[in-house]
C-alpha cells in the first residue's frame, strides 16, 4: 500500500546510493523517475523524499533537480533489520509513531520491515510469521485486540526463546513480560475527568473501547476520578464499544447514546477519533457542544484541532513513543541484560471549545 510505502523508498535510496558509491553533488533521480522504479503515486515520493532531505541525504532545488547532498553522508548499507508491526498507519496519530521509528533506526544505519494488521489478529499472526522468516534482529509491535485473549501466545513464546528482543508500543497483552512504551493512559482518563469535575460537572459519562488495554486503563483513570471525588455510581454511566464496530456505534446503539446524552452534562470519550465522531451525532440531534453538554477525547491528534468544535483533549506523545521504542529496542540488541522496565509518557491536557463549566456549577 501507498501509504507506507514512502519507508520502503526512504531505505531503497540510502542502499542506492551506497552501492553506486555516489558523490557530493551528483545528480540523483527524478520524482518521475521514483514513482516509476517503484510503482507508486508522486506524493508517496514525495515523502520519502522530504525524509531524505532532513536526514542530509539529498538536497532538492526547484527546476533543477534532485542530488546527492554530501559524500560524508553517504549511507553505509544497513548493519541488519527490525521488524516493526502496527494495527494501523495511514491516518490518526499512527503515521507520526512510524516516523518516530524511522527517525532513529535510520540515524542508527539499521533497516525496517513494516506490516500493518488492521488490528486483526490473524494478520498480526502473519505479520509474525513472516518477521521470523526474514531474519530480523528485533521487532516492535502494537498489539491486535491487546485486552482479548490472544491465540498468538504461541509465537510470542518462540521470539523469547528464539531471544529476539521485542518492544510493545501503546499496549501490550496483560500475559506479557516485554517491555512496553506508551504514554500513562490512566493518568490520562483520570486528568480528563478531573478536569470535567472541577468545572463543576458532576454527570459525567464515558465511552471506552472494550477489547484493548488502552480502554480499559482509560476507563480505570475515569473511574478513579470519581472515587476520589467520592461518587460511586460512575460505572452506570458507561458505553463500551468494540473498535470494529466504532461506525456502527451511532446507528446501532443510537437509543442508548441518546439516553446516556440526557442523563449527562459531560462525556469522556475514548480517543478524539470517538469524540469527534460524537460531536456529528450531536449535531444531528441537535444537542449544541458544549452549550448542552461537554466532549473531551484523548491523543490530541489532529481531528481536534479542525473538528468543528476543537475538542479538549490528553496530548499523546506520538513521534517521542516511537523513538523511545526505537531507542528501547537497539539497548536490547546491544545489551542482552538491558532493563527491560515499561516506559510510560506523562499526559498533558490541552484545553479547548469542546468543555465548559456545567450550568449547575455556574
Amino acid at each position: 500500500m501507498d501509504d507506507f510505502k514512502y519507508l520502503t523508498i526512504v531505505e531503497w535510496v540510502k542502499n542506492y546510493i551506497s552501492d553506486k558509491q555516489l558523490s557530493s553533488g551528483e545528480r540523483f533521480y527524478s520524482e518521475k523517475e521514483l514513482c516509476d522504479i517503484h510503482n507508486v503515486s508522486r506524493q508517496t515520493v514525495r515523502q520519502a523524499l522530504m525524509v531524505l532531505e532532513s536526514q542530509d541525504i539529498i538536497w532538492r532545488k526547484r527546476g533543477s533537480g534532485t542530488f546527492v547532498k554530501s559524500a560524508k553522508n553517504s549511507v553505509v548499507r544497513n548493519n541488519f533489520n527490525v521488524g516493526v508491526i502496527s494495527t494501523y498507519f495511514s491516518d490518526y496519530i499512527f503515521p507520526s509513531i512510524v516516523t518516530g521509528i524511522e527517525k532513529v533506526l535510520s540515524a542508527n544505519n539499521v533497516g525496517m520491515q513494516l506490516s500493518i494488521t488492521h488490528n486483526q489478529v490473524f494478520e498480526e499472526s502473519q505479520a509474525l510469521k513472516a518477521m521470523l522468516t526474514q531474519n530480523i534482529r528485533g521487532l516492535i509491535v502494537e498489539p491486535s485486540k491487546s485486552a482479548l485473549p490472544n491465540p498468538n501466545m504461541n509465537l510470542y513464546e518462540e521470539i523469547r526463546a528464539l531471544n529476539i528482543p521485542l518492544v510493545f508500543f501503546n499496549a501490550k497483552y496483560p500475559w506479557s513480560n516485554f517491555p512496553c512504551v506508551a504514554m500513562d493512559d490512566v493518568m490520562a482518563g483520570r486528568l480528563l475527568t478531573d478536569h470535567l469535575f472541577d468545572l463543576g460537572h458532576k454527570k459525567i459519562s464515558g465511552i471506552f473501547a472494550l477489547d484493548d488495554m488502552q480502554g480499559h486503563k482509560r476507563y480505570q483513570g475515569f473511574m478513579n476520578s470519581f472515587e476520589q471525588h467520592s461518587i460511586l455510581t460512575a460505572e452506570q454511566n458507561v458505553v463500551w464499544f468494540s473498535t470494529s464496530d466504532k461506525k456502527s456505534l451511532f446507528t446501532l446503539s443510537k437509543n442508548r447514546i441518546n439516553e446516556l446524552l440526557r442523563n449527562s452534562t459531560a462525556v469522556v470519550c475514548y480517543n478524539d477519533s470517538l469524540a469527534v465522531s460524537l460531536l456529528d451525532f450531536c449535531k444531528k440531534e441537535n444537542i449544541k457542544v458544549p452549550d448542552d453538554i461537554s466532549i473531551v477525547g484523548i491523543d490530541d491528534s489532529k481531528l481536534a484541532k479542525v473538528c468543528e468544535v476543537p475538542l479538549t483533549t490528553v496530548r499523546h506523545p506520538h513521534q517521542l513513543i516511537g523513538e523511545q521504542a526505537a531507542t528501547k529496542l537497539l539497548e536490547m540488541i546491544a545489551n542482552p541484560n538491558a532493563d527491560t522496565d515499561d516506559i510510560l509518557f506523562t499526559p498533558e491536557l490541552v484545553i479547548r471549545n469542546s468543555a465548559v463549566k456545567s450550568i449547575l456549577y455556574i
